[in-house]
């Protein structure tokens, strides 16, 4: 069973749907088990061997081999043997499918925060001018090739960018590198369709350079997109994430999207078939 949620958007929990969500929480209903998926979720290479599962919660290996298997029979993690030896790494769609399982049973989906706090110090946020499009260029030219990012493969020109996204909502953040005030990041709306009816619904973007990732760059450019997003019209933000790209679902949630679905399969990436994640943003009124 894939830890995936079939839809959850209907007001009414179905049966189907509620036994899925009943299966994954009972089988987190031992502690044992919650250690383990946070030990395998957090491990820094991304997969762990049993072995070292079981010196780190200082438990016998039998026994972690025990809660692995539970685990991964509900699809919270999968099993490869290397070698002699079995690694076990967290399946992504989880991150995602998890938490909007809790969202749907306690009719959370409709809460929507303001936006990210505690703010990053030394980060500012202001409109994007045609002068920043070149290092807005490059930054989304690291984030294409990281393959976690979009399903772009093609850097766009300068011009391309230009008109891409929607006028009064795009935006970058400036902070000091190597002592020198640089822009590390940008945020940006594209308009999901021409007719009228959609005029206040946009596709949101936020890239930031690698030199400067895990300062709060990310929280400061999400936190000026919505509340502008907000204030210009905009009554719905839409965003497609892969699955494996944790943080970013974590600080779209952050910022008050929540997970409508996992597309499965939905387009291909260098010939691989990928899954997205979406969410979506409302407005309060």
């Amino acid at each position: 069973m894939a830890c995936r949620p079939d839809d959850g958007t209907s007001p009414a929990l179905g049966r189907a749907e509620a036994e899925t969500f009943a299966g994954w929480f009972s089988t987190l209903s031992d502690p044992t088990r919650v250690r383990l998926l946070h030990a395998v979720s957090t491990a820094p290479a991304g997969h762990i061997r049993i072995g070292d599962l079981a010196r780190e919660l200082g438990i016998g290996q039998p026994t972690v081999t025990h809660h692995v298997q539970k685990l991964a029979e509900v699809g919270f993690v999968s099993v490869d043997r290397v070698g002699t030896s079995k690694h076990v790494s967290v399946n992504p769609e989880c991150c995602t499918g998890l938490p909007h399982a809790a969202d749907v049973v306690m009719g959370t989906l409709a809460a929507r925060p303001c936006c990210p706090e505690d703010l990053p110090a030394g980060v500012a946020t202001r409109a994007m001018t045609d002068a920043d499009l070149a290092v807005v260029r490059e930054i989304y030219a690291e984030g294409i090739a990281t393959r976690n990012a979009t399903f772009e493969t093609q850097v766009p020109d300068v011009s391309t960018l230009a008109r891409k996204w929607l006028d009064g909502h795009r935006w970058v953040a400036e902070a000091e590198v190597d002592g020198t005030t640089q822009v590390v990041g940008w945020t940006a709306v594209s308009p999901v369709s021409e007719r009228e009816c959609y005029a206040g619904v946009g596709e949101s973007s936020v890239y930031v350079t690698e030199a400067a990732r895990g300062r709060g760059i990310g929280k400061a450019l999400l936190w000026r997109q919505v509340n502008e997003a907000d204030a210009g019209g905009l009554w719905t933000l839409q965003t497609s994430i892969f699955p494996e790209n944790r943080a970013s679902i974590a600080l779209h949630h952050s910022a008050g999207y929540a997970t409508l679905a996992v597309r499965s399969r939905i387009a291909q990436l260098d010939g691989a078939w990928r899954d997205t994640v979406l969410l979506e943003r409302r407005r309060a009124d």
